[in-house]
């Protein structure tokens, strides 16, 4: 019976997966890579990754009070709320039927999911460090966007969920957030220490829970296991060539948006003091 439900349970994680797809998976995704390399690189990363975030970690301030939290954007909150569990509710049902929840763990879906979070929680400090550490994981769905990867994508309005999903975490709701002030603080434009927390948070998760995940489950999570077939840089060191450019995409995207976001509550200021 135990073992009956264990199968039942990895069936619907991973059971739907179709190895057959360019980089989706299967044992010529695991050995696209040998386990010497895969052990070297993560070894490395992960330690330079850990050192910097013991450096970093210090320098990430939490203030003891927040600016006044604009309580008139609580009916516009709600609906976008309801827009993202629908939008996100959706998702997860696609995977269910198709048997792939495993890839609910792609950061994409995760910060689905830190999204949704803030939009719920009250005003704190933990709600202030998620915000902080989501404005730069968007970096995750600019690539989504950028270089998407449907092809794994057969069902009605799948491909079309895909993309509003990414819209949402991408656009709306960090926008929205940041124009509701409270918590939802941007940090100053030349200061580099949440975003740093986060790069080694991002290393993290890829090299010790998805890399390991991927390996076991032969499902190439976030591209851990082996390249996209949306991948530019696909080759034997394409993991090497990405612990290059992703750091400067969460400090080049998330920066953007500090500044973005900052340009936007100028506007917006202007207007409250016409009204």
């Amino acid at each position: 019976m135990l073992e009956t439900s264990y199968n039942y349970i990895l069936d619907i994680a991973y059971g739907g997966v179709n190895h057959s797809l360019p980089g989706n998976g299967g044992p010529e995704c695991v050995g696209f890579l040998s386990l010497r390399q895969r052990i070297v690189e993560t070894l490395f990363y992960v330690t330079f990754a850990f050192f910097v975030f013991l450096k970093t970690l210090p320098h990430c301030k939490i203030p003891h009070t927040f600016p006044t939290h604009k309580t008139g954007s609580g009916l516009a909150k709600r609906i976008l709320l309801i827009l993202m569990c629908i939008t996100f509710g959706i998702e997860v049902g696609f995977k269910v039927v198709t048997k792939q929840v495993i890839y609910l763990l792609n950061p994409c879906h995760v910060l689905s999911g830190l999204q949704i979070y803030l939009l719920i929680a009250p005003p704190s400090k933990v709600v202030y460090s998620v915000f902080r550490i989501q404005i730069y994981i968007i970096f995750g769905a600019l690539l989504a966007v950028v270089f998407p990867v449907v092809n794994t994508r057969t069902l009605p309005c799948e491909v079309e969920v895909y993309w509003i999903q990414h819209l949402l975490i991408l656009i709306v709701v960090p926008f929205f957030l940041i124009s509701c002030e409270g918590p939802y603080v941007l940090e100053d434009f030349w200061d580099f220490s949440w975003a740093t927390l986060t790069y080694c948070l991002y290393a993290f998760y890829m090299f010790l829970v998805l890399q390991p995940l991927g390996m076991l489950s032969q499902v190439n999570l976030n591209s851990t296991v082996c390249p996209a077939v949306s991948d530019p840089f696909s080759g034997p060191y394409y993991r090497m060539i990405a612990c290059l450019y992703i750091p400067a995409l969460i400090y080049l995207v998330g920066k953007g948006v500090c500044l973005a976001g900052n340009v936007m509550l100028k506007i917006l200021s202007k207007f409250e003091k016409v009204d």
